[in-house]
């Protein structure tokens, strides 16, 4: 890479300072998944050399991602492989709704509430439902209650249908009465989400990638490496903000939400780097049966829709 290009990937690493494992499921998830979800140990590290990972971080890190259910391992002659395993595909597919396909939907103004039972006696069960509902993006401004205008209703019956049939939950949906005013609903979200820090999540993604759209959107044909370096630690900052957000209709966010911004401009910059990016996956990833096979035709779906897509 030129060394303006080495100085641009090496200040992105720098300033969002990465966990290994965190970017080793970003690659996986955002390179790899899509082309088998299979890849050789050495393709996975010589990709993550690319971000600033060395190939012991990658070989503890994916190991670790194997003991946590994330990838399962084949061993064949010398070399090993790593395959996403199907709770590691589900968490990524999941993921990958949120980063590439959300779309604004109106909101019917009304609200989903989720209340557990306060007198279960599994209390480890309470605690991994209020978890995973929050992953979903549920807000709790009361003890007990959880609360959201307009959750993803496939996830919720999915979690329901493998936790609350165990009579841990109430799940109640309706509208607010017209007597509560635009003011209150602000304040339930406020109560209920950290919207400051999410917003200060937003706005260090802005200011760590404005700099990188203005230094490449001249570049018709960016270098493949750099391209899939920075769309890698763009996805990563992304996903980071991302996971957080609950999504929350405009009538409950302040003025200056600099979410729309962010969504815009990861976009923006994932198509303009994407080709290029796929080109140095599609030269460097292997697998147990030979070169990785073609992308997924979900994968042009993404951000609603990107150039290369092969003809029907």
């Amino acid at each position: 890479m030129p060394a303006d290009i080495d100085t641009l990937v090496a200040r992105l690493v720098e300033r969002m300072q990465p966990k290994a494992k965190s970017l080793i499921v970003t690659i996986y998830g955002d390179a790899i998944a899509h082309r088998g979800g299979t890849a050789w140990l050495g393709s996975v590290i010589a990709l993550a050399a690319l971000v600033g990972l060395n190939e012991r971080t990658v070989r503890t890190s994916v190991f670790r991602l194997a003991q946590e259910g994330w990838l399962a391992s084949q061993q064949l002659g010398r070399r090993s492989f790593y395959r996403l395993t199907e709770d590691g595909r589900r968490r990524i597919d999941a993921v990958g709704e949120r980063l590439y396909g959300r779309a604004p939907r109106a909101w019917d103004q009304g609200w989903t509430v989720v209340s557990i039972d306060p007198s279960s006696t599994d209390a480890a069960l309470r605690e991994q439902l209020r978890r995973e509902l929050s992953w979903l993006g549920f807000g709790a401004p009361a003890n007990g209650l959880l609360l959201h205008p307009a959750p993803d209703e496939r996830a919720l019956r999915r979690l329901l249908a493998d936790v609350a049939a165990r009579g841990q939950a109430l799940v109640l949906r309706g509208p607010a009465l017209p007597i509560v005013t635009a003011e209150a609903l602000r304040t339930i979200a406020r109560a209920g989400w950290d919207l400051q820090r999410l917003a200060d999540e937003y706005r260090g993604f802005l200011d760590a990638f404005r700099p990188v759209w203005q230094a490449l959107r001249t570049r018709p044909a960016p270098d493949e490496r750099l391209a899939f370096a920075v769309r890698t630690l763009l996805m990563h900052g992304y996903r980071r903000a991302c996971l957080r957000d609950p999504f929350l209709p405009e009538e409950l966010l302040p003025a200056d939400w600099p979410g729309a911004a962010a969504a815009l401009l990861c976009r923006n910059l994932y198509r303009h780097l994407q080709a290029a990016a796929e080109g140095h996956v599609a030269g460097m990833l292997e697998t147990a049966e030979g070169p990785a096979p073609q992308a997924h035709p979900s994968y042009y779906l993404r951000f609603g829709g990107l150039e290369g897509a092969p003809a029907a």
